[in-house]
């Protein structure tokens, strides 16, 4: 039995529209995919909504457009009629779920990648921080341990141990200050926990003298290291190399009087621990000023100090000095009457390893002078 059917269904879709809408379907899955950044959740459910709508199509609504596609290519004849999967409506569908399985697999790599590559940028952004936080770590601690303008020249380099930095200075201001009380108050006893409260005291001597150094005019004072119960401090290491040697000496010499002004801050801050601890310890101050030369030694554990007969004088000054004075030499008495400061001459003193010196001791009165003072011969 045959029958004489055109590609043309009249009121009816064309014959080989099948085909085109098959590949319609398949563009439609395709479209679900593209969206790189959806969720696989929303993407399943797109796949799973369009993969139902093109089944139901091809299976249920237009089921007879196949039938008749099948008829007539193969002249209508019920006993040649094709296999099941040369059907176009069977092959439709399992066209639709090979896609479907496909993008899915593809958008469940795909969100696995995004993943993997968020964690990893992650991971790269947090391990970059810690980077970023233990660099700025190390040149906090590095600038704690030397200068401000020495720690650059370790921060970022490799230097070797054989490496010496070494900065030498013309007029340098050195201080040594000290509380010799300190050694008649330390004991240790159960009172105070075998000398622990002695030393917590002491901590807190030194920890005020340092809150100095953050005070604006105090910013050229540079802490050097304490030795016991004496601070020794210098200003004027931060001129560059030959800086000094460019300028007059009154210039060259002006930040004695930023190192007078920290010695009487000290003496303050001394006398406000001794209100709320009780005690009666008095500040001995020895200044001098000169040519030094400043370094970094050691290569695990840097250390910045300064050398020279300048910090050797200074030691002396405090040693030798008087309890609630500040003793100068002779030649650093002369720059600070020159800068206002007034002194008055202690006389000859014999200096251990110096021989004999004529010493002065500083008016602590920052108020300046109007001439200098006639106490210098």
């Amino acid at each position: 039995m045959a029958f004489n059917l055109s590609w043309e269904l009249p009121g009816s879709l064309p014959l080989i529209s099948i085909p085109y809408s098959m590949h319609c379907c398949v563009l439609g899955f395709l479209s679900c995919s593209l969206f790189l950044h959806m969720s696989f959740e929303l993407k399943l459910l797109l796949l799973l909504l369009w993969l139902v709508a093109s089944c139901c199509l091809f299976l249920h609504s237009h089921a007879w457009l196949s039938d008749c596609l099948v008829a007539r290519l193969y002249l209508g004849s019920l006993d040649s009629r094709p296999g099941v999967l040369k059907e176009p409506k069977l092959m439709g569908a399992i066209s639709f779920f090979i896609f479907f399985f496909t993008l899915l697999v593809l958008a469940r790599q795909n969100e696995y990648y995004c993943r993997l590559d968020f964690l990893w940028k992650k991971k790269l952004r947090q391990e970059r921080e810690e980077t970023e936080t233990m660099e700025n770590l190390t040149r906090l601690l590095l600038e704690n341990v030397l200068p401000a303008h020495v720690a650059p020249q370790f921060i970022g380099q490799n230097r070797r141990n054989e490496d010496l930095y070494h900065q030498s200075y013309e007029c340098v201001c050195v201080l040594f200050a000290s509380v010799p009380d300190f050694k008649e108050f330390y004991s240790e006893s159960n009172i105070n926990h075998e000398g622990l409260e002695c030393l917590r005291l002491l901590n807190e001597i030194i920890a005020d003298f340092d809150e100095l150094l953050s005070k604006p005019k105090f910013s050229g004072v540079e802490k050097i290291k304490t030795i016991g119960s004496t601070y020794m401090a210098a200003t004027g290491l931060n001129a560059t190399s030959g800086q000094d040697a460019q300028q007059d000496a009154e210039r060259s010499c002006s930040h004695l009087g930023t190192m007078v002004e920290f010695a009487v801050a000290l003496g303050s801050k001394l006398d406000v621990i001794n209100k709320h601890s009780f005690n009666n310890f008095r500040l001995r101050v020895g200044l001098n000023h000169g040519p030094v030369v400043a370094g970094v030694i050691g290569a695990q554990k840097p250390q910045y100090d300064i050398w020279g007969n300048t910090v050797n004088v200074a030691s002396r000054m405090e040693s030798t000095g008087v309890l609630g004075k500040i003793q100068v030499t002779e030649e650093t008495a002369r720059a600070l009457q020159s800068l206002g400061y007034t002194c008055y001459s202690r006389g000859v003193i014999k200096v251990k390893g110096k021989g004999q010196l004529c010493t002065y001791f500083l008016n602590t009165d920052l108020t300046r002078a109007g001439p200098p003072s006639a106490t210098l011969g």
